[in-house]
């Protein structure tokens, strides 16, 4: 398997490159439209064509990078199925594996965040590892306030579905803001400060409902933006409209990947 993990600096989201050594396939999960021609570069350099993006939710903070890197890739869009995006390719559901190449993704549905949240499971045989979106971060956990979110299904979610995994399962998140790049299932049920230590899910809907957490600056374009698979809608402020625009790539991006050709 191949694996990145990549950094978008102003929503301090993370997206997340896997692909299967052996067919050449790989998918992008999370990616964010300011950094598509980063994510293109880094797949020329590595010699793979994209073949899917992956949505964890509905973001709030940022434009997905999905539909303008089909538009250079012909990549699919791939979205929980709950999500019923009519610009989406595929979706997906839990108990159902969603294969790249020889690489077997199990999506979990982890509601809370979100209405329709979904974290994604990775057992490569040695190691499991999840991407847990932004359901669970590393010391913290995403918020609840909007978008059909809720405090005491977020804490079923992470309880039920998170906590049962092994402690060493490897946790890569979708955000993080303090410069911290990963953790484990057995860090955050002991140092989650909302969550560890067997917190209950009364005092961890009293945490959350404390929060008062700024209204997210991108909202009102981003979800509707989002909803159509990351096409920018007309009131994005100029100060974000630069990344909208799909144009000429520079000729070393144009050429299709080594690997991507094999598959």
């Amino acid at each position: 398997m191949i694996f990145k993990q990549l950094f978008e600096q102003d929503s301090s989201t993370y997206t997340y490159l896997l692909a299967c050594e052996h067919t050449g396939e790989c998918v992008l999960i999370d990616p964010v439209i300011d950094t598509v021609e980063r994510d293109l570069a880094v797949l020329q350099e590595l010699g793979l064509k994209l073949t899917y993006t992956l949505e964890t939710h509905m973001h709030a903070d940022h434009l997905t990078g999905a539909r303008k890197l089909r538009a250079y890739t012909g990549s699919k869009i791939v979205v929980p199925a709950m999500d019923k995006l009519a610009c989406a390719d595929l979706g997906v559901e839990e108990n159902r594996v969603f294969r790249v190449g020889q690489l077997e993704l199990h999506p979990l549905f982890t509601p809370g965040h979100t209405g329709h949240h979904h974290a994604y499971l990775l057992d490569n045989g040695m190691q499991k590892v999840l991407f847990s979106g932004d359901a669970l971060l590393i010391e913290a956990c995403g918020r609840t306030d909007f978008q059909s979110g809720d405090p005491a299904t977020l804490y079923q979610s992470i309880t039920e579905k998170f906590f049962t995994l092994p402690n060493e399962t490897l946790v890569y998140p979708a955000h993080d803001y303090e410069g911290r790049q990963i953790t484990t299932i057995g860090q955050e049920k002991n140092r989650n400060p909302r969550l560890g230590n067997n917190t209950s899910q009364e005092a961890f809907i009293a945490i959350m409902n404390g929060l008062n957490l700024p209204y997210p600056r991108k909202i009102d374009f981003a979800v509707p933006g989002n909803e159509a698979c990351g096409e920018c809608p007309s009131d994005v402020p100029e100060q974000y409209r630069g990344p909208c625009e799909i144009t000429q790539l520079p000729q070393e991006l144009s050429r299709p990947g080594k690997a991507g050709d094999q598959g």
